[in-house]
């Protein structure tokens, strides 16, 4: 199964554009961490072949959505190396502020394996129930709490909606961009 991506995304640039703009994207600063590509490529193939077949083309279509986001690779560890949580690919950027007034730099848009399927996370939302309540119906076969969608096969939604769950996420926690046109 091969997706084309989001509705609302703009096709790429011609060919020489685009090579052009890549050209001029790599800069130290832009230039991925090859150490976490390497992580998420082999936390994918590490999946059964469904899933694995899965989390790859999401990992496509929300690279397509958000270009120019920074990667994280959460290994589900904390730092006395105790697994605490599921492994985890992260998309993009957000301050997350805490009530003691600390701060730290999170991911906006999270996708875990999990023991049934994936699991897509749209960190920092303020109104917990909106996810649900927008998107639940038209999903498909998912389950939807205040900031997970869980699915057990890419099939089994739309993912038009998936796309659109995940923009309005990346949306309201925009304090660092990682869409079209950001750097």
């Amino acid at each position: 199964m091969h997706l084309t991506g989001c509705r609302g995304l703009r096709p790429l640039a011609p060919e020489s554009d685009a090579r052009r703009q890549a050209a001029q994207a790599i800069t130290p600063a832009r230039l991925p961490d090859m150490h976490t590509r390497k992580q998420i490529e082999d936390y994918i193939a590490a999946q059964p072949e469904l899933k694995r077949g899965d989390m790859h083309e999401l990992h496509r279509v929300i690279l397509a959505q958000m270009p120019k986001c920074k990667l994280w690779f959460l290994d589900g560890r904390n730092d006395e190396g105790k697994v605490v949580s599921n492994p985890s690919v992260g998309y993009g950027r957000q301050t997350i502020k805490y009530a003691d007034g600390s701060a730290r730099e999170f991911y906006q848009v999270g996708m875990s394996a999990n023991t049934t399927g994936i699991s897509i996370y749209i960190l920092g939302l303020k109104d917990k129930a909106h996810l649900a309540h927008a998107y639940g119906k038209e999903l498909g076969k998912a389950s939807v709490t205040g900031y997970c969608i869980k699915f057990k096969r890419l099939e089994d939604i739309h993912i038009d909606v998936l796309c659109a769950a995940i923009g309005y996420g990346v949306a309201q926690t925009n304090t660092l961009s990682c869409g079209r046109g950001a750097a």
